[in-house]
């Protein structure tokens, strides 16, 4: 396990993005993880350049898409058209054949478009006129949407938001970390001076030492025991599905590895569960926002006993 490449990674990223150290280990515990991510917060907290940032970290091929009302799915995937001078159909690829795809302002776009990213995320392939295309690993989509902004936006269907392994919010800064960023960016564009740190092999590499990170039963027991909480809790109409809970162990297992460890701890668990869960429940009575689901899940995370025992034993 190359301990020394992650914190290269985190450290990198963290040149250009101040006080969202948290927020970058649960980025990266998502890639390890073979998952994507929804970064959702108010305009002007970083989200873009965050992703940017962390593009540019890996030597790897970049793709973006600006999401809008008028974008068509073809645009997303890509579409055969004819060429007129070999006399036959040609397939043109969309932005989605990268390995980190940046769906920037993804609930602008309406439904059908948004949708043309399932297949893509979940199987990581891409089907056009009855041929599929396998995507090139690794494939990872870091997508951003505004929550408070109603007016010319799309929520994202249930399907769209399950496929994402996180739901990450942007971390307030102090005062002296904004100071530090005014000072930062003041006289320079560190973004455009970052470099790239990793390789995406290196990065296919530690995705596999990932599924190999040891979990004790009785941690899967308590996981498993907080997810069907969540199906008899009575403020919630329908709680974390079967992919949900996949979602659950293989987060805290990236999650472990950003720690440097090679076994999954309690903390770990706790650390990814408010944004691995969260947006997978659908609440009895509707809520404004992702802070009251939050709250059942602290609620449902403080009542399930956690079992103590020497988690690296194996």
């Amino acid at each position: 396990m190359n301990l020394k490449l992650l914190e290269d990674l985190k450290n990198n990223i963290s040149r250009v993005m101040i006080g969202n150290e948290r927020t970058i280990k649960l980025i990266i515990a998502a890639i390890l993880a073979k998952g994507h991510v929804l970064l959702e917060d108010v305009p002007g907290t970083g989200k873009t350049v965050l992703a940017k940032s962390l593009a540019r970290s890996v030597q790897a091929q970049f793709g973006r898409v600006q999401f809008t009302p008028d974008l068509l799915p073809s645009d997303v995937t890509g579409l055969n058209y004819f060429d007129s001078k070999k006399s036959e159909f040609q397939f043109r690829e969309g932005p989605v054949f990268c390995n980190i795809l940046l769906a920037d302002e993804i609930n602008r776009a309406t439904p059908k478009t948004q949708s043309s990213l399932l297949e893509c995320m979940a199987e990581g392939q891409v089907t056009v006129d009855g041929k599929t295309r396998v995507l090139e690993t690794p494939f990872f989509v870091i997508a951003t949407q505004n929550p408070l902004e109603n007016l010319g936006t799309f929520p994202l269907p249930e399907a769209q938001t399950d496929r994402f392994l996180m739901r990450i919010g942007m971390e307030n800064m102090t005062q002296q970390q904004e100071l530090s960023m005014v000072e930062r960016f003041l006289m320079d564009e560190p973004l455009t001076a970052l470099e790239s740190i990793c390789q995406k092999e290196e990065l296919v590499k530690l995705q596999e030492q990932c599924c190999g990170i040891y979990i004790h039963k009785d941690l899967l027991r308590y996981m498993i025991e907080t997810v069907h909480a969540t199906r008899n809790h009575p403020k919630i109409m329908q709680g974390i599905s079967p992919r949900g809970t996949l979602a659950f162990v293989r987060a805290a297992q990236g999650f472990a590895m950003t720690e440097g460890r090679d076994y999954v701890a309690p903390e770990d668990i706790k650390s990814v569960a408010i944004p691995v869960l969260s947006h997978r429940l659908t609440l009895a009575v509707p809520a404004e926002g992702a802070k009251y689901e939050e709250e059942i899940l602290l609620e449902i995370l403080n009542s399930v006993p956690v079992p103590s025992e020497d988690w690296d034993k194996r």
